[in-house]
């Protein structure tokens, strides 16, 4: 696969001074897909986590298949929260020449004070593939410090060069230490689809297309 040979800094840098066009194929708050906020589910219930003695790790895929099953609160300060870095997203994806990236919500959570983290050193493997970001969308300037205060946090927009399989299985991995637990929700996600659909045909909504990913993101944890 193709990986982004920029410094993972400058992607950020540049991602957030420059303007673009949306990438074609993301699918934004316009776009006409059906609201999502139909479902119950929370965070926790879409989250791949990993724990390091000296940080923990959130994941957060946002794609639209999963996204539009939470409840409405969360999905709307998730499509608010994405919005907001629309334009770095979109320039990120752009400098990289991919038409619509995968997107993940990761957090990085200090289990101690002075807690080292190295962003660029999360990947994402399917079926053997290791798929590392094209890019990082921070919603701070502390993020590019690396470093971390016990109980302190930071969150990012992870890009990566194809949609994450959230309807088959994926892991993650960080500092040696890997998380699988995406195949065991299938079981949840399949119930709560099942739930959601007969609401949106209640409410004159067509089934979305599976293959359109609308990236929302969330910072609570």
């Amino acid at each position: 696969m193709r990986l982004s040979r920029r410094p993972w800094s400058l992607v950020l840098v540049t991602s957030l001074l420059l303007g673009a066009v949306p990438a074609a194929g993301q699918v934004g708050a316009g776009a006409a897909l059906p609201p999502g906020g139909l479902g119950t589910l929370t965070q926790n219930d879409l989250a791949l986590r990993i724990r390091t003695p000296d940080i923990e790790v959130r994941f957060i895929p946002l794609d639209y298949r999963v996204t539009r099953l939470l409840a409405r609160d969360s999905w709307e300060s998730l499509r608010s929260l994405v919005e907001s870095r629309r334009q770095a997203i979109d320039s990120v994806a752009t400098l990289e020449g991919v038409s619509r990236p995968g997107l993940a919500l990761v957090s990085f959570f200090a289990q101690r004070d002075n807690a080292r983290f190295d962003p660029q050193t999360l990947t994402v493997v399917v079926r053997s593939r290791v798929f590392s970001p094209l890019g990082i969308v921070p919603f701070s300037g502390r993020f590019t410090s690396q470093q971390l205060d016990v109980r302190d946090q930071v969150s990012a927009i992870y890009l990566f060069e194809e949609d994450l399989p959230v309807n088959d299985s994926f892991t993650i991995s960080y500092a040696g230490m890997v998380s699988d637990d995406w195949q065991g929700k299938q079981r949840t996600l399949d119930r709560e689809r099942a739930r959601v659909a007969p609401r949106e045909r209640a409410d004159g909504r067509p089934a979305p297309d599976d293959s359109a990913t609308a990236p929302p993101a969330d910072s609570g944890r």
